[in-house]
């Protein structure tokens, strides 16, 4: 009974917003909305998808609960070192410019992280990053740009100095790293994928997907990114036999279009 009334509230949560609950690893998933529906005082999934459907609030809670939002700048330091010294030096020698997603950007800590490093290389008024995610209020939250010292643990100190500012336990990014990120919904696993990307920042959400979702949008990041384009994954999140996606490793966790 308890897993046909999951399994409806999959089915409900698919007609209602697109969103494919089957594509995520059903146990994690389930654990997860399990404990936020008793947290909530719901005894079943259908009474929680009818008290969604009618509170924004509880629904936003939800997509908190089902993204995981957990995020920092700089994120795996000696990785964005590799993307400083090696992957963007070999884009920008190829084109110039760079044209980046970073998908699943969640509260916006990931693609700051790539504005800031990249005004080491270009104006400002150069640059062309779009940063996307499924939870509207992530979104929201990234466009604020307020974060907690603990989340900037990793970050270049003269890039701290240089984009935040500090108030009391508050950090606010500068206006002008803001204007940088163009922020859009974008559900991964239902929405066409932009064209001719030089580098894709997707990392740290892969390890959520069934395998059958992760096949699926390795070939859909792949002809998203142009030849020599690149592939930027999380650090627990290797792919294994990325040839078969047209991809050939570059360094660890960075996947050069062939």
């Amino acid at each position: 009974m308890e897993d046909r009334d999951f399994l409806q509230f999959i089915d409900r949560i698919k007609h209602k917003t697109g969103i494919d609950l089957a594509l995520y690893k059903e146990a994690q998933m389930k654990r997860r909305l399990t404990s936020l529906r008793v947290k909530r005082g719901y005894h079943t999934f259908e009474g929680f998808f009818e008290a969604m459907t009618k509170n924004q609030e509880l629904f936003n809670e939800f997509l908190d609960r089902m993204t995981i939002n957990v995020s920092e700048f700089f994120r795996n330091p000696s990785r964005w070192e590799v993307l400083e010294k090696k992957i963007l030096p070999r884009l920008l020698k190829e084109k110039g410019k760079v044209k980046c997603w970073s998908a699943a950007c969640s509260t916006g800590e990931e693609p700051y992280s790539l504005a800031m490093l990249l005004t080491r290389f270009m104006p400002l008024h150069e640059m062309d990053i779009t940063a996307t995610d499924i939870d509207e209020g992530a979104i929201a939250k990234a466009k604020r740009g307020l974060y907690t010292e603990r989340s900037l643990q990793d970050a270049p100190k003269d890039l701290v100095t240089k984009y935040f500012k500090k108030d009391g336990m508050v950090y606010t990014i500068s206006d002008d790293i803001k204007r940088l990120i163009k922020f859009k919904r974008h559900n991964m696993l239902a929405d066409a994928f932009d064209k001719n990307c030089d580098l894709i920042i997707c990392r740290n959400v892969m390890i959520y997907f069934t395998e059958e979702a992760k096949h699926e949008l390795y070939h859909k990041f792949a002809a998203s990114l142009r030849t020599g384009g690149v592939l930027f994954v999380g650090s627990t999140e290797q792919i294994f036999q990325p040839q078969q996606y047209g991809f050939e490793p570059e360094d660890t966790f960075f996947y050069r279009k062939m």
